[in-house]
């Protein structure tokens, strides 16, 4: 399977994920958390942008970004499937949130600062093409933003599902754009 076909995939599995996130309660998901093993497999996925876009010295950072990002994300995944295994076990969920909380070197990389990392590498490759794409390339540079926005700040999950779909559609824009030819004398 080509890599551009792979990324794809990653980008609709992505999406789908933000589907069932913005509907709200993950715990109405009986038999198997959807919404994160979609994210999950999506963002595992998206780690071959690194290898579709032009090689140079900001591609070099982003690739390093959008890796750390996925292994955020698998973390985090991780910890949400945990979460979705409680059921209706309020006080278990809430002692396992409480000492995710308490515990910095897991919360941070997994939960804060570390998933934004796959959005922040993925819009460093979107910025190799600000003047040949630019309407693309700006979709993935606000869009990635406003994903984690609507989420933590706005807590707005039809937000949140537009952003990713704007973010998503931005790097398919990329990954499909007509290469510029160059001739040779």
């Amino acid at each position: 399977m080509k890599s551009k076909t792979i990324c794809l995939l990653g980008l609709i599995f992505f999406v789908i994920s933000y589907i069932y996130f913005a509907q709200g309660s993950l715990s109405a998901q009986k038999h198997i958390d959807l919404a994160h093993w979609f994210n999950l497999i999506g963002a595992v996925l998206l780690f071959f942008f690194n290898f579709v876009f032009p090689k140079n010295r900001l591609n070099s950072v982003a690739s390093i970004l959008t890796g750390l990002g996925v292994i955020a994300h698998i973390g985090l995944c991780t910890i949400d499937f945990m979460m979705w295994s409680f059921g209706n076990d309020d006080m278990g969920r809430n002692a396992l949130s409480e000492q995710i909380s308490n515990t910095p070197s897991i919360l941070y990389p997994f939960v804060i600062i570390g998933p934004s990392l796959l959005f922040v590498g993925l819009a460093l490759h979107a910025l190799n093409f600000i003047k040949t794409n630019t309407i693309s390339s700006l979709m993935v540079i606000i869009g990635g933003p406003f994903v984690g926005l609507s989420y933590f700040i706005w807590n707005n999950g039809i937000l949140m599902l537009i952003s990713c779909v704007v973010f998503a559609s931005g790097l398919a824009l990329l990954l499909y754009r007509k290469e510029e030819l160059t001739t040779h004398n």
